[in-house]
């Protein structure tokens, strides 16, 4: 795969060999009205499932992740601008409700998640979010979803948000996470101060990127978003603010791999324009 773009290269958390990371892409995800075909992105979900997982058919993929009495809280994300797709988290809770998840045992949110009663008693977690730039973090990731968590999230701002891994750490997150999906159909690649967003700075990509393991997936897309600003501006653009809590989460926090000799990309469907 290459280096992770603008990545420093300490010393790597203690994980078991490369983490998995499967990027599939789709053209006809987003239709011509600019909305997500549900039909598309479920087939995208689940090729990425049964790859991940080396299963014969989706189901039996999250019947590896799940049992059937289990509580599952889909950690979404709401930001108004680059939302996670309605139709990707009803594809994800269809295929839980197939392995067997109970429906009052099952809930998406986001920043209700403190008070839902789904979430205090989940004991599993499935995270998703559409990855964009940010003006704390430099990107909004996976590692950053989890900041709903805290009643608190500015305590986590500092130095680029560098110490979000430590919510991972918090009792009711610590090892629930499961899966990971990082939303890249209409990714934000630049933006200028707080919540900035602008059509001229997204596009359409068309991808998926799914994993269990949060640091990997994020470290993928962060080196697609790279690549794009370069391309873009004709010129190095490096992330801004540094991705600082990326590379903690795997030093410091132990989430998972960040370097990119120790990330397998599998890459499906769609390869124009790849980035990676």
């Amino acid at each position: 795969m290459g280096g992770i773009i603008g990545f420093p290269r300490p010393a790597s958390a203690e994980t078991a060999g490369k983490s998995r990371v499967i990027l599939i892409r789709d053209q006809d995800v987003i239709g011509g009205s600019g909305k997500v075909r549900p039909e598309v992105i479920e087939q995208m979900l689940d090729q990425a499932m049964t790859t991940l997982f080396g299963t014969a058919d989706p189901i039996s993929a999250w019947e590896q992740l799940v049992k059937a009495e289990e509580v599952v809280g889909i950690k979404s994300n709401a930001w108004y601008q680059l939302p996670t797709p309605r139709s990707l988290e009803a594809a994800i809770e269809g295929r839980l409700l197939q392995a067997g998840i109970k429906k009052e045992n099952l809930s998406a949110d986001d920043r209700g998640i403190l008070s839902n009663p789904v979430f205090q008693r989940a004991t599993a977690l499935i995270n998703t979010r559409p990855m964009r730039t940010h003006y704390w973090s430099g990107l909004g990731t996976l590692i950053k979803n989890y900041i709903m968590f805290t009643p608190r999230p500015s305590d986590y701002h500092d130095n680029a948000c560098e110490n979000l891994g430590a919510i991972w750490h918090f009792p009711q997150v610590k090892g629930k996470t499961r899966l990971n999906i990082l939303v890249m159909l209409t990714p934000q690649f630049h933006g200028v101060g707080p919540h900035s967003f602008s059509r001229e700075y997204i596009w359409n990509y068309c991808g998926l990127i799914v994993s269990t393991d949060p640091v990997a997936a994020d470290a993928t897309g962060a080196t697609i978003i790279q690549k794009k600003r370069d391309a873009f501006f004709g010129t190095r653009k490096p992330i801004s603010p540094p991705l600082n809590h990326i590379t903690a989460a795997d030093t410091r926090f132990g989430l998972g791999n960040s370097r990119a000799e120790m990330i397998e990309v599998i890459k499906l469907g769609w390869d124009e324009g790849i980035l990676i």
